[in-house]
């Protein structure tokens, strides 16, 4: 049997029992990168919620792999104006990311703050670890809220247009970084309205449609009626 990290059968998401999308069937394996395009309303904050177990789907199943089902999704939202002045360390909001794993302020354990670090290594902000997050670029903030999403995250991160307000240079680091993470193993779910990076990223599109979707292999999208529209 095929393992998936996610997988939606005949699913119909939406609000208060009204479906913006019906028959939906979509899995992620491990190790996939895909990415969610698609316009506005059209339910692709919808899918994570319930990806993410906020919201309940109106119809059929919407599951996640075993080995995620406690918690070990690495999730990047998108920020609000207070969030991005949060007056926290660096080395606070990302040792937060363990909160679902059990540990409380001050009580993260060694191995926690090992990884913590080991994974700011790996974005390139272990030396802004003493610094007052509030106080960073965009782009590093954006770096900080991903090395958090990597202290939860056991198999997979799902991010929600990370690159939303950001410079073409930040948009950059970022892109590369999750490029990495995805070479390492990571499966990545993410909401892009970029639909050109998303082709040349992506191993599968997921693009949402006025009630219809497609999802499949890039190259599978590339030759698609949805992609010949909206090229």
């Amino acid at each position: 049997m095929e393992e998936y990290l996610i997988s939606c059968k005949d699913a119909s998401l939406g609000y208060d029992g009204s479906a913006l999308i019906q028959h939906f069937n979509f899995q992620v394996r491990p190790g996939e990168y895909v990415c969610v395009v698609g316009e506005n309303g059209s339910g692709k904050s919808t899918l994570l919620k319930t990806v993410l177990g906020l919201m309940k789907p109106v119809a059929g199943s919407v599951e996640l792999g075993r080995n995620i089902r406690s918690g070990a999704v690495g999730y990047l939202p998108q920020q609000t104006q207070a969030q991005r002045n949060f007056p926290a360390s660096v080395m606070e909001v990302v040792m937060s990311g363990f909160l679902n794993g059990g540990g409380r302020l001050p009580f993260y354990s060694r191995v926690q703050k090992e990884q913590a670090l080991k994974n700011m290594k790996k974005l390139g902000i272990e030396g802004l670890r003493r610094d007052c997050y509030g106080h960073l670029s965009g782009g590093q903030q954006q770096r900080v809220l991903l090395a958090r999403a990597l202290c939860a995250a056991r198999d997979i991160l799902v991010l929600d247009e990370p690159v939303t307000g950001l410079d073409p240079m930040a948009s950059a680091i970022l892109y590369e970084s999750l490029r990495r993470l995805h070479k390492e193993g990571m499966a990545i779910v993410m909401v892009t309205h970029d639909l050109k990076m998303a082709v040349k990223e992506a191993d599968q599109i997921l693009h949402l449609n006025d009630g219809s979707y497609f999802y499949g292999s890039t190259p599978e999208y590339r030759e698609s009626e949805l992609a010949k529209m909206f090229r």
